[in-house]
C-alpha cells in the first residue's frame, strides 16, 4: 500500500510539472517579434525601413564608401550600441572600436552588415530569434528580447 501511495504522488508531481512545461512556439514569438517591431518603428517615426526577408528591419544611415565582400571569416571593426526597445542599452563595446569576425556575431548581424559598406552606418532592429532566441546571454538581455542596434562600420577586411 506504501509503494502505491509513492507511486501515486510520483504521478501526480510527473503530471503537475508535465502541465506546467509548455513546448516554446517559435511561429508565435515571431509574429509577436515582428508586430513589436512594427509599433517600435511607427511610435519612434524611424524613416525608410527595410524589412529583410529574414525578418530583420534595417535602416541604412550611411551606406559607407569602400565595396566588401563579406563572408563568416571577414574581420569587421565596428563602434556599435545595442538597446532593448524600451531604450535600454545593454552594451555599447565601452564606446570602443571593437573587432570580430562576422560568423561570430548573432545572426541579425550576419544579415544586416553586409547591407553597408566600410565607412557605413546602420539599424538593425533584430527580431529575437535572430538575436539570442530563447535565452537569456545576460541579466541585461531578456529571452525573447528584440534588439536594437546602431552600428558603425569602420573597417572590415
Amino acid at each position: 500500500m506504501k509503494t502505491i501511495k509513492h507511486l501515486f504522488l510520483l504521478v501526480c508531481i510527473a503530471t503537475c510539472f508535465a502541465a506546467c512545461s509548455k513546448d516554446f512556439d517559435q511561429d508565435a514569438q515571431s509574429k509577436k517579434d515582428k508586430e513589436l517591431i512594427q509599433k517600435f518603428i511607427a511610435d519612434h517615426k524611424i524613416p525608410d525601413v527595410i524589412e529583410d526577408k529574414s525578418g530583420i528591419f534595417y535602416q541604412v544611415i550611411t551606406r559607407g564608401d569602400v565595396a566588401v565582400i563579406f563572408n563568416a571569416n571577414t574581420q569587421i571593426t565596428a563602434q556599435y550600441e545595442g538597446r532593448l526597445l524600451n531604450g535600454t542599452v545593454f552594451d555599447n563595446g565601452r564606446g570602443e572600436a571593437i573587432t570580430f569576425p562576422l560568423g561570430g556575431v548573432i545572426p541579425g548581424w550576419q544579415i544586416g552588415i553586409p547591407k553597408i559598406n566600410k565607412g557605413g552606418e546602420i539599424r538593425l532592429i533584430i527580431p529575437s530569434q535572430l538575436a539570442y532566441g530563447n535565452t537569456s546571454p545576460s541579466g541585461s538581455i531578456p529571452k525573447n528580447s528584440v534588439l536594437d542596434f546602431t552600428v558603425k562600420l569602420i573597417d572590415a577586411k
